[in-house]
């Protein structure tokens, strides 16, 4: 989910949260103890990375078989500090595959970024003979930094980060908020920006953008033969749909994204980007079918007005995702760190708002 947004971004004073960096949790990092006032940083520390091949490949919650000739087969995998769903989807027929939403370690407490899931998510590729074409995201996510630039470094052969072609009125956004005034701020950061009902291929098989506003802007869905891939819009039936409250965020958008998805064929799956299970282990996917039936909040003829004031309200009382202000500058830039300052130091910006000049 994203963001109570026009509330906490609410002004430009600045906070600095310094971070560091590592490649692998095999690696040994020095401890360097965070001071405690704003400009304090903490030095990005250097090593060897440990080659992927020695990195045990991640284990998926479900290997969900190709049905046929047209649907991919789909590996998922839970990453349980965001609650994100992450997925490899590939071509039976070629091995060729796309990567959808993977997740970069953050810890806030301690400033640390790391690649422990996505060290995972890269063996999983290497041991499986995969071939991936396309990192691919469905939004601007605001509760987990998107390890996309990492794959893309990691993989090599100019693998192309994908995202809806409204991520720039996002940029647009969040750009003064964070500071990210440079003119080259957005450089080489997202390679291909899909157009509404764009078409591609991945292998044999054909793939669809489906536009998927309300939540965010630019948000999109992935549909490839019978699987759709929803992001943080419509999420499994007892948890119901995204929130709204982003910036740009509507729920009228929502409600007519959620129209669209329940109108797909009934035994189609859709795919989701989180889940908060209660009473129950993480699932990733529900048929059109099920949801049109059982969703929380927007069932098959539920209706407009009533969803649109339900879904405001419910908004106005959640807080700010946990990471919120780090999650947004590295997403905006397609998985890229912000920039160092002039010592080479790396900082995440806050903005704070206050009632009284101290």
């Amino acid at each position: 989910m994203s963001i109570s947004a026009n509330r906490a971004l609410a002004n430009a004073a600045s906070y600095h949260c310094g971070i560091k960096h590592s490649t692998s949790p095999s690696v040994s990092q020095p401890v360097i103890k965070r001071g405690y006032t704003a400009d304090t940083a903490v030095q990005t520390s250097t090593s060897t990375k440990t080659p992927r091949k020695e990195v045990p490949p991640a284990e998926p919650w479900r290997r969900h078989a190709s049905p046929d000739e047209h649907t991919p087969t789909v590996f998922t995998f839970f990453e349980k500090a965001t609650s994100t769903w992450q997925y490899i989807v590939v071509d039976p027929h070629t091995q060729e595959a796309v990567v959808i939403d993977p997740v970069l370690d953050f810890d806030p407490n301690s400033g640390n970024i790391s690649t422990q899931t996505a060290d995972g998510l890269l063996s999983f590729i290497d041991h499986n003979g995969l071939t991936v074409r396309r990192i691919m995201e469905t939004h601007a996510h605001a509760d987990h930094l998107t390890a996309a630039q990492y794959f893309k470094q990691q993989l090599g052969g100019d693998i192309p980060v994908c995202i809806g072609q409204r991520i720039t009125q996002v940029q647009q956004t969040f750009a003064p908020v964070y500071g990210l005034d440079q003119p080259d701020a957005f450089d080489k950061t997202f390679d291909v920006y899909f157009k509404d009902d764009e078409e591609f291929k991945l292998g044999e098989l054909s793939c669809r953008v489906i536009h998927l506003p309300g939540h965010t802007p630019d948000h999109v869905g992935y549909l490839i033969g019978k699987a759709v891939f929803t992001g943080d819009s419509i999420f499994n039936p007892d948890v119901g749909t995204a929130r709204v409250d982003f910036p740009g965020g509507n729920a009228e958008h929502l409600y007519k994204s959620m129209q669209r998805l329940l109108s797909l064929p009934e035994d189609y799956r859709l795919f989701v980007g989180h889940d908060y299970p209660k009473n129950r282990d993480q699932t990733c996917w529900s048929t059109v079918t099920e949801q049109r039936v059982r969703n929380a909040h927007i069932k098959l003829g539920t209706d407009e007005a009533q969803f649109i004031e339900w879904r405001k309200s419910r908004d106005a009382v959640l807080g700010a995702p946990r990471l919120l202000h780090p999650s947004l500058q590295v997403n905006i830039r397609a998985g890229k760190l912000p920039p160092k300052d002039e010592k080479g130091r790396l900082f995440f910006k806050i903005p704070v708002k206050s009632e009284v000049d101290l």
